[in-house]
């Protein structure tokens, strides 16, 4: 989950690795740090802190360090507290080594205790201090064949190195003996290569490139290169030098503002209306012939005609959205379809079976179990020998230039734009926009629903945008005022039924991941069968009620919740039942199929407000990043 950059060339490095690294904030918060090769004494000048990527910034104010080589590092701890021992980089014993790594050295405590017998001492509690000590150890062992002190010598010390790591890792790695070079490696996480003019900068995602230049070159799967000012070498694992072009950025970086907004995500919770009106003009297309509409897609569709299941691997939020994708897909679509988290499916996978649509999906696009489960099943796919079981692949994300991109070829774009809140919002709603968009494509050449039953669905969808910004503008001061009474809350339980059961999942998700209050989510019709347990008046219970077939039982349920005592919240429109609700938050009446679209946006402004009327850190919160790179 951490954030790398490296920069070499001619150009000062601190200012273009406390640039890059503001831009990876989101992969990590808990502690920051960079290290320079000072240009004038070869030494290497290293600076780190704990907490946000400020405090190294305020550190650093008033210190100039020359030097145009260096590494940067924001961390999301996972071996070790977040405390400045164990922020990165990581120098050995010598000082003449240093590392930044992304990722999860598995057997590090097997190198560790050889180190340690070998009289090394270790300053931290991470996994990455051990890679320095065992690079400078090949480098003391490669000095006695009298190799010249460059870079080739560094490339060979690490390459000899990360044959032992096992797990996976970015590593970005600095030598004094060779103060123009770089070495920069991947295994399973994401690292790409930006070129400039005389300058390169390698940084884990786009974001820390953008404003450096729009050609980049993604290293590829345990590859391992040389970055100096005169060029890159690229070796891959079988050290066979490997020769590509680079490619140009798909979209330029856009404008980061909060606007007149407190915090990016209310910002970007405003922001669904106008993703909305972007999924409308991207992928609903008006046939100028019959005036009927269809989905576009930029890639071929035929394959999907043959596939008669489906199956979704996700994490998080994106599985919430894929819940709400496998509803529609089944329901309205006719195509039985599974949605698994992508670190069970890793390990447990479900038999193989013919015509089989995989959907990744993710934020990101570098979500790492997800990546690995779509390997995965390529892989066992394309062993299979049967062209009736060959990989059929999907990917929805928000970052097309990703990981994901370059492993599938079809892809969904969100075009959510960028989403600088940890907590997703708007890409958790175009998400959901591209599932309907699925459902009413496969509805179509599957013939399960009739055309006027498809034309009401998309009329509801044509619909939303002003829907939207009438719900924002009802309920941003509502949710705020409700918001006070939560204060000292410290579980609240969500019900839904049907499609708006992944809502409910998603609701609890939110309040958790910003105000930190225990939350969670169930079928409305489960509750008696255990969790009824929890209630009393200290429990409040947010059910949502969407007219349509399950609506009576969810109001009976709700009425079930509310003889145990508990405060009871209505998601409902203004109708017969909803007087139940102690405090109802009114959503205009709309088809069943999209009430999930309006449903969510109160759930995400009361979570918000919550944890804004509880003075913490909304964009930011503890232990999470935006983007979940390891396992």
């Amino acid at each position: 989950m951490c954030g790398i950059v490296a920069v070499t060339g001619y150009k000062k490095a601190l200012p273009l690795l406390l640039n890059g690294l503001g831009k990876l904030e989101y992969r990590g918060y808990d502690s920051a740090g960079i290290a320079i090769i000072h240009s004038e004494t070869k030494n290497i000048v290293c600076n780190k802190t704990e907490g946000k990527l400020k405090n190294l910034i305020n550190n650093l104010s008033e210190k100039n360090i020359p030097g145009t080589v260096g590494i940067g590092h924001t961390r999301w701890a996972t071996h070790g507290k977040p405390e400045v021992k164990n922020a990165h980089p990581h120098i050995d014993s010598s000082g003449t080594v240093a590392v930044v790594q992304n990722g999860i050295i598995e057997n590090f405590q097997d190198l560790k205790n050889k180190l340690q017998k070998e009289g090394i001492i270790f300053n931290s509690d991470t996994d990455t201090e051990v890679i320095p000590h065992l690079i400078q150890r090949e480098l003391n062992t490669l000095s006695k064949l009298k190799l010249e002190n460059n870079g080739s010598t560094l490339l060979v010390a690490v390459r000899n190195v990360i044959s032992d790591l096992e797990g996976s890792y970015a590593l970005a790695v600095l030598w004094s003996g060779a103060p123009s070079s770089l070495v920069v490696a991947r295994r399973q996480a994401p690292l790409i290569i930006g070129l400039g003019e005389g300058e390169f900068i390698c940084a884990s995602d786009t974001p820390a490139i953008a404003n450096f230049t729009n050609i980049i070159l993604p290293l590829e799967d345990e590859e391992i290169a040389l970055l100096t000012p005169l060029g890159i070498e690229i070796y891959d694992s079988n050290n066979e030098r490997q020769y590509r072009n680079p490619v140009s950025l798909k979209v330029s970086e856009q404008v980061i503002d909060k606007m007149n907004f407190k915090h990016f995500m209310l910002k970007e919770i405003y922001d669904q209306p106008d993703t909305a009106k972007n999924w409308l003009e991207n992928y609903l297309i008006k046939n100028s012939e019959n005036g009927q509409y269809q989905i576009k897609y930029p890639f071929d569709t035929k394959f999907l005609e043959s596939i008669a299941r489906i199956e979704i691997i996700a994490c998080g939020t994106s599985k919430h959205a894929a819940m709400v994708g496998s509803f529609l897909l089944e329901q309205f679509s006719g195509i039985p379809t599974n949605v698994y988290y992508a670190s069970e499916f890793r390990y447990s996978p479900p038999p193989l079976l013919p015509n089989t649509l995989t959907i990744g999906v993710s934020q990101s696009g570098e979500t790492a179990d997800t990546i690995a489960a779509i390997d995965m099943e390529i892989k066992r796919r394309s062993i299979a020998g049967d062209e009736k079981f060959r990989p059929n692949l999907i990917a929805i994300t928000n970052r097309s230039e990703s990981s994901i991109g370059r492993q599938v070829s079809n892809i969904i774009d969100i075009c959510a734009g960028i989403e600088v809140g940890v907590a997703a919002t708007k890409t958790f709603f175009a998400q959901l926009l591209s599932f309907y968009g699925l459902a009413i494509h496969f509805a179509q050449i599957k013939g399960s629903q009739s055309p006027d039953e498809i034309k009401k669905l998309i009329t509801e969808l044509i619909k939303l945008p002003p829907l939207l910004e009438d719900l924002l503008e009802k309920h941003d001061q509502s949710s705020e005022k409700l918001a006070h009474d939560f204060f000292n809350i410290k579980d609240v339980i969500f019900l839904g039924r049907g499609i708006n059961y992944p809502i409910a999942l998603e609701g609890a998700l939110k309040l958790k991941e910003i105000s930190y209050i225990h939350a969670a989510g169930y079928p409305a019709g489960e509750m008696k069968h255990g969790p009824i347990a929890l209630l009393d008046k200290k429990v409040p219970v947010i059910s949502i009620a969407s007219p349509g077939e399950v609506f009576d039982k969810v109001i009976s349920n709700a009425q079930e919740a509310k003889a145990r005592d508990s405060y009871l919240i209505g998601i409902a429109p203004e109708c017969n039942g909803t007087e139940i609700f102690d405090y109802l938050m009114k959503i205009p009446s709309s088809n069943e199929w999209v009430s999930p679209l309006l449903n969510i946006v109160p759930l995400q402004l009361l979570s918000y407000h919550i944890a804004a009327h509880r003075g913490l850190d909304v964009d930011q919160p503890r232990n999470l990043a935006k983007s979940v790179t390891v396992e």
